[in-house]
């Protein structure tokens, strides 16, 4: 097999083994987000303003700040449906509410099945101050089979 090219960058596949189910993505790691708490269809993620996350105005950026709302809503659904379910966002709508200069931002989620498939989210991340920044509701789908194809072990 040849060698891959040093200069061009590695775009996957990726097989990704967790060190539990409800853990962390390498994604989710590299933001920095931590999993306070996550059972019974609730779950509290919390992350820190970094440099890195900042937009041009110094804000923090939008996109992180909807990751996180994403991922507390994926950690509430893991609390609730068996290991190993495969699942996807398939709707997300975020109404941005303040911006943040600084500090932890924490998320807040619920999530409650609607049907056999489907899953709705919800979920507000808040300042330090305990000041609302971002509303975030979401729809994910259940996949129909145990394991998303090219994802078995």
């Amino acid at each position: 097999m040849d060698q891959p090219d040093k200069n061009q960058p590695e775009t996957g596949p990726y097989r990704i083994v967790l060190p539990e189910w409800i853990s962390c993505a390498p994604f989710e790691r590299l933001l920095g987000m931590d999993i306070v708490e996550a059972k019974d269809g609730r779950a509290i993620l919390s992350m820190p303003f970094r440099y890195e996350f900042a937009q041009g105005a110094g804000l923090m950026h939008g996109g992180v700040l909807v990751s996180l709302a994403d991922t507390a809503v994926v950690m509430a659904i893991k609390s609730m449906v068996p290991e190993n379910t495969h699942f996807a966002t398939i709707r997300l709508e975020s109404e941005f509410l303040h911006p943040v200069r600084q500090g932890i931002v924490t998320a807040k989620a619920t999530a409650k099945r609607d049907g056999d498939r489907t899953i709705d989210g919800e979920a507000t991340v808040v300042d330090d101050a305990g000041r609302a920044v971002l509303s975030f509701r979401s729809t994910f789908k259940i996949a129909r089979e145990s394991q998303i194809r090219g994802n078995s072990e």
